[in-house]
């Protein structure tokens, strides 16, 4: 399956529809689409590697106007859709711990989970709901977003063929580093704020 949306998407990096997909789904990640665009900004900037910083800014800016979607989601329809999708996404007991924590941890919380392939869209709902300061949220999902996003793509841009390559001959074994990474790191933050 991997395999398949790998090729598609390098595929799709041909054509001019391809900065138009990869921000809609940046978009949607940080509300509420389960799929990260890592998965379409790697192959795109694989494809064309001269294009990774003008797709992390697609990246950047679309991930930070979802992040007001999900804001707002988890500031005015909480109790309805942004409970039901953290919910989803095995969050759904302790509330009022994570408020707790996240008006200790807040700028913490969302640098490190902006940072790492921890759903982004928990943060965005979360912050919203616990009323993390609207200007606050936007600088630190700007940075976080940003700085991920263009590391990303800093790495392709330099490293694209010999990455290219890796993938083209141990996809498999890069798939299973990738999730491994996810799960590690969704345990590790688990770790460092039990409340949230």
């Amino acid at each position: 399956m991997f395999r398949r949306l790998y090729e598609w998407t390098m595929a799709l990096a041909a054509s001019p529809r391809a900065p138009y997909a990869l921000g809609a789904v940046s978009f949607a990640e940080s509300s509420f689409f389960p799929i990260p665009p890592d998965v379409m900004l790697v192959p795109m900037a694989l494809a064309k590697p001269q294009k990774a910083w003008f797709y992390a800014g697609i990246c950047t800016v679309t991930s930070v106007l979802g992040g007001l979607l999900g804001y707002a989601i988890g500031a005015l329809l909480y109790d309805s859709l942004g409970q039901w999708i953290i919910k989803l996404y095995g969050h759904g007991d302790g509330v009022e711990a994570f408020r707790a924590a996240y008006a200790q941890y807040g700028a913490w919380i969302i640098l490190l989970k902006g940072l790492t392939p921890i759903p982004y869209k928990l943060v965005t709902i979360t912050s919203g709901f616990a009323g993390y300061d609207l200007l606050w949220f936007v600088v630190l999902s700007i940075i976080t977003r940003g700085a991920r996003f263009y590391l990303l793509a800093g790495l392709l841009n330099r490293f694209g063929g010999p990455i290219r390559r890796i993938l083209d001959e141990h996809f498999t074994t890069a798939m299973i580093v990738l999730v491994v990474g996810i799960v590690g790191g969704f345990f590790a933050f688990k770790h460092l704020f039990p409340a949230v």
